[in-house]
């Protein structure tokens, strides 16, 4: 008797089981897809303007003004410092290539994905970024010593904030 209850209980269970597995291969893939994108798009998006970006944008800032950036800027200038008018070259080209990317394809084509369209872009942003960091801590080493690295890396957090805010 015994062995007859668990026959018809393994019975059972075999048939929701059947049940179960043919409802989810009669489901249909695309429409799951696409309600994991409307639930992604109903995800409230991380706001631009935070706590650590300001931070990094201050500090930049008060980098900036108590080192006297500009002025050793132009003192190397006038001195016609090679590692400081590549570094700007770089730095400029870097620049171009991130507002290219935010301005023209994010904002006035709508192309939001603009890495995965366009894979060469971020590796050229980056690559030329950190030249142009190479190059101004080579132009720089000789003002600041071993606080050249910090107040440079500080200084490009802050633009990067900066430019993420737009983006």
């Amino acid at each position: 008797m015994a062995v007859r209850v668990e026959d018809e209980d393994l019975q059972r269970v075999r048939r929701r089981f059947h049940q179960q597995a043919a409802l989810l291969l009669q489901r249909n893939p695309e429409a799951e897809s696409e309600s994991d994108e409307k639930e992604k798009t109903k995800q409230k998006p991380l706001r631009r303007v935070n706590v650590h970006s300001v931070f990094w944008i201050l500090a930049s800032v008060a980098a900036t003004y108590y080192v006297e950036f500009f002025n050793v800027f132009k003192e190397h200038l006038h001195e016609g410092s090679v590692s400081l008018i590549i570094g700007s070259l770089f730095l400029v080209a870097s620049l171009a290539v991130a507002l290219y990317c935010i301005i023209y394809l994010e904002w006035r084509c709508g192309i939001a994905d603009y890495d995965a369209k366009y894979p060469a872009l971020v590796p050229i942003a980056i690559t030329t970024f950190l030249v142009a960091s190479i190059c101004y801590n080579v132009a720089f080493w000789p003002v600041w010593s071993y606080l050249t690295p910090l107040l440079l890396f500080t200084q490009f957090m802050g633009l990067v904030m900066l430019v993420a805010l737009f983006g």
